[in-house]
């Protein structure tokens, strides 16, 4: 495995719905990742389907560099129709012949869960997967922590 990724170019994807939304957390990601500037590509155009100028281009270069590394930092900024995502999966996996790391679930790592991610992707749930994944992944970010005042609270209460 140590050869593989020696051999391996990262290429990273950011994508923000509107013109003046700014990309720059998904960036920042990317670049701690080790992906340098000029293999980032970022679309700033809405997720409802995959025509956008920068994700052709990346899939161009994915093409043209088998056993090279997708990185995105949340599955949704892929898009927001799941049948979709799931095909671009397939579409990046077999026929660009790359791997896929999601940032901010790292189970979905095709370098670390080709047996896992097979399975999962087999299965007619997989979009049912990647909603669940995505949604519990945001109510973690979102909740907010408890006061040790407020856990007596809800234990009192309960």
């Amino acid at each position: 495995m140590e050869e593989k990724e020696q051999e391996q170019k990262k290429y990273g994807y950011a994508r923000v719905s509107t013109q003046q939304q700014h990309e720059d957390r998904q960036v920042e990601k990317l670049l701690k990742e080790g992906i340098p500037k000029e293999r980032i590509f970022i679309d700033k155009q809405t997720g409802r389907n995959f025509n956008r100028e920068e994700y052709k281009t990346i899939k161009r270069f994915l093409k043209d560099s088998p056993n090279s590394l997708f990185v995105v930092d949340a599955i949704d900024r892929l898009g927001r129709n799941y049948s979709e995502i799931k095909e671009e999966w397939r579409s990046i996996t077999k026929e660009c012949k790359a791997d896929i790391q999601v940032l901010d679930m790292p189970l979905l790592d095709t370098r670390l869960h080709k047996d896992l991610l097979r399975n999962i992707y087999s299965r007619p749930n997989f979009t049912s997967f990647v909603i669940c994944s995505t949604t519990a992944s945001r109510q973690v970010k979102k909740r907010p922590s408890r006061t040790e005042s407020q856990q007596q609270k809800h234990r009192a209460n309960t």
